[in-house]
Parts: structure tokens; C-alpha cells; sequence
């Protein structure tokens, strides 16, 4: 039996606002009525962490009437052909509910607290609430488990490993504006695949050829599935 190929997967806030999560980005700059600098930010922590913590919980129980779109469940439907990796933008688990077996989240997971003081403190929840007082074993406040702007990606290091044995990438529900996230694809070898599904179809800054489908995330992961079957 033939090795799979890789197929490498860089998501973003556009497959999950098919499910009806919001991105901030759509608003202006604000995210469910908030300045993102308020709520996903280490200086809008040390203002206000209860406004924070209001924020983070509210999304978590937004997320518990969410479900997998079609785009999730594709992808995971895709493992039978090929070796698949997921790095994500979102901090939602709707990828791993659609059954995708390997996903890297980039910044962070709704679904986790971490520690204030240790960062390597991390604590899954089986509840939407991080109240005041849910503290670390070392007695400090959880926080909610998100890369905040102004922080390190420490899940950057693995996702470049992941992205540089690529067979084939395919971007989906993301511009690629945000860094460093963007970066990832100059990374990707000489001779892999580049598909990006985006209705606007985004100017992208590698000297690389992309096919674009300039569809949403769902009728372009269809698409994206029929072109797929006439390279395997």
C-alpha cells in the first residue's frame, strides 16, 4: 500500500462563521460589541478581567449551540484518503467534533483555561465558566486559554514542521493577514499544492502558484474534493 499523501489544512475564522461563530473581523475591528484590545489582550486582562472573563464565557456558550458545517465534516471525511493535518486559526473545537484526528490550534482553545502566572499550566473545562477564584495549583486565577495579541504563538515551531512536509495545502476561511500565522505557507517544499477557497479571492504574499476557488467554505470544499480525486 502506497503512503498517503500530506495534506495540510491552515483554517481560519471563515469556515466557523458558517456555523454561525462571528470573527471579529466582519465588525470594524470589534468583536461581539468589544474593541478586540479590550478582551484579547494582556493589558485588557490587567484593566478588567471580569469584563474578560465575561467575554470568553459568553463565546463559550455561543459555541455549545454551535455545530460541525459541512467544511468540518469534509475535511475529516478526507483522513480515509489522505494524511491529514489541521492548523487553525480558531480557538472553537469544531474541527475535532467533525472528527478530524490532528489539529494544531494556533491561538489557543475556547474550551481550556491556563494559568496567569505559569503559562504552561493549561486545564481542560467541562463547564462554559472560568469564575473569579477558579484558581492553578499554584493559586492563581485561571485565565482563559487564548493567544492574546502582543503574546508568543507557541504552537508556531510545530506548525512549520507540519507545513514543510506538505503534499498539498489548502487554505480555507482565512485572508492570510495575520501574522504569524501568514507565514506558515512560505514554508511549504517547491513542489507541493496550493489550493485557497475564498470568495474574494485575497492577494497572497508568497512567490508561489496558488488555485484559487473562489467559493465560501462549504461549495469550496466540495469543489476542493472533486479536484482532489483526479490527483490521487
Amino acid at each position: 500500500m502506497s503512503k498517503k499523501k500530506h495534506l495540510v489544512v491552515l483554517s481560519g475564522a471563515g469556515i466557523s462563521a458558517e456555523s454561525g461563530i462571528k470573527t471579529f473581523r466582519d465588525s470594524g475591528g470589534l468583536w461581539e460589541g468589544h474593541d478586540v484590545m479590550e478582551v484579547a489582550s494582556p493589558e485588557g486582562w490587567r484593566r478588567n478581567q471580569q469584563l474578560v472573563q465575561n467575554f470568553y464565557n459568553q463565546r463559550r456558550k455561543q459555541l455549545l449551540d454551535c455545530e460541525p458545517n459541512q467544511a468540518h465534516l469534509i475535511l475529516a471525511k478526507l483522513e480515509e484518503e489522505y494524511d491529514v493535518s489541521i492548523i487553525t486559526q480558531n480557538v472553537d473545537d469544531l474541527h475535532e467534533r467533525a472528527g478530524s484526528s490532528k489539529v494544531v490550534h494556533l491561538h489557543g482553545e475556547l474550551k481550556k483555561a491556563q494559568s496567569s502566572v505559569d503559562p504552561s499550566l493549561v486545564y481542560e473545562l467541562n463547564h462554559w465558566e472560568i469564575k473569579e477564584g477558579d484558581t492553578c495549583e499554584k493559586g492563581s486565577q485561571l485565565r482563559p486559554f487564548i493567544v492574546w495579541f502582543g503574546e508568543q504563538v507557541p504552537m508556531m515551531d510545530e506548525a512549520m514542521e507540519i507545513v514543510a512536509t506538505a503534499d498539498v495545502l489548502v487554505v480555507i476561511g482565512t485572508s492570510l493577514q495575520v501574522y504569524p500565522a501568514a507565514g506558515l505557507v512560505n514554508y511549504v517544499p517547491v513542489e507541493c499544492r496550493i489550493y485557497l477557497i475564498d470568495p474574494l479571492n485575497p492577494e497572497v504574499g508568497f512567490n508561489k502558484k496558488v488555485f484559487y476557488i473562489s467559493e465560501n467554505a462549504t461549495s469550496g470544499i466540495k469543489t476542493l474534493e472533486k479536484l482532489l480525486k483526479t490527483e490521487i
